[in-house]
């Protein structure tokens, strides 16, 4: 679903509108939070803003590979395959940090208490793409020796966190592999369905998913709006909303050294 409003329509006319692509990194596609978002962006660099939604990973990226989106919020993961190809943005500071972890993730009534207890078991992904939502998962089984694609009896891709947490409360699945900030995100909004998992395993901490932009539009003019609009999201009424919205403290320059825990898992799933 495409998100768009211009923000004069004689601007609209001479000037294209800035396409930021949003993924499942996104905690929910609340219309409060894309209106306050939007506005804010629209604002910060004085263009219109098109907020590109899809349901994948995969499809936000191919999005901004081929020049079809300006930039994406996306995930570690993803922005490390085809690092050759995208430059960092910016990266969220949640509680303080540009950092957040895995949770592994099974009913509150559960017995088990690690990973090693799931195995033979039925468990929910949030991606393939998805670092807290496979990658950390996959590469803790390879850390034990094992190989991920017949650790669980049967395993699902939810596409989305807060649906990797529905699996695991409704019962469709025993397990859940899921992004810790959107956990305790909607441990905020959503109490009730976070009430009925329990965390049983948080991975080291890892760099947030950031703002990526192409290697070859990093430098041009769109994109240094884009940035510094992102940077002060925090100084606007309507952007200081969407950040409360998001549970986020802001938006800082990103250090590449931030996603080499990533790196590491994805050489051992690689290795394997």
């Amino acid at each position: 679903m495409m998100c768009a409003m211009c923000a004069a329509p004689a601007l609209a006319q001479t000037v294209p509108p800035i396409r930021l692509g949003l993924t499942p990194v996104f905690l929910d596609n609340d219309g409060a939070v894309i209106l306050r978002l939007r506005e804010a962006l629209q604002t910060g660099t004085g263009r219109s803003i098109e907020l590109v939604q899809r349901r994948t990973y995969q499809e936000v990226t191919g999005l901004l590979l081929e020049g079809a989106v300006d930039a994406a919020w996306l995930c570690g993961y993803p922005f490390l395959q085809h690092e050759d190809n995208l430059a960092l943005l910016g990266v969220p500071i949640w509680r303080g940090e540009p950092l957040y972890q895995s949770y592994l993730i099974v009913r509150a009534d559960d017995p088990a208490s690690s990973l090693s207890d799931l195995r033979g078991g039925t468990h929910a992904y949030s991606d393939p793409d998805s670092n807290s939502g496979w990658l950390v998962t996959a590469s803790d089984i390879v850390r034990m020796g094992e190989r991920p694609e017949g650790f669980f009896s049967r395993t699902l891709f939810a596409y989305g966190h807060r649906n990797v947490a529905r699996a695991v409360a409704g019962g469709l699945t025993r397990s859940g592999s899921i992004d810790g900030y959107v956990w305790e995100a909607l441990a905020q909004v959503e109490p009730d369905l976070t009430a009925r998992t329990k965390v049983i395993g948080r991975s080291e901490k890892l760099g947030f998913p950031p703002f990526v932009t192409r290697k070859d539009h990093v430098a041009g003019p769109t994109v240094d709006l884009l940035r510094t609009a992102l940077f002060d999201l925090g100084a606007s009424p309507d952007g200081k909303a969407a950040l409360d919205l998001l549970q986020l403290d802001g938006i800082a320059p990103g250090d590449l050294r931030l996603f080499d825990g990533i790196r590491a898992r994805m050489r051992d799933v690689q290795g394997a």
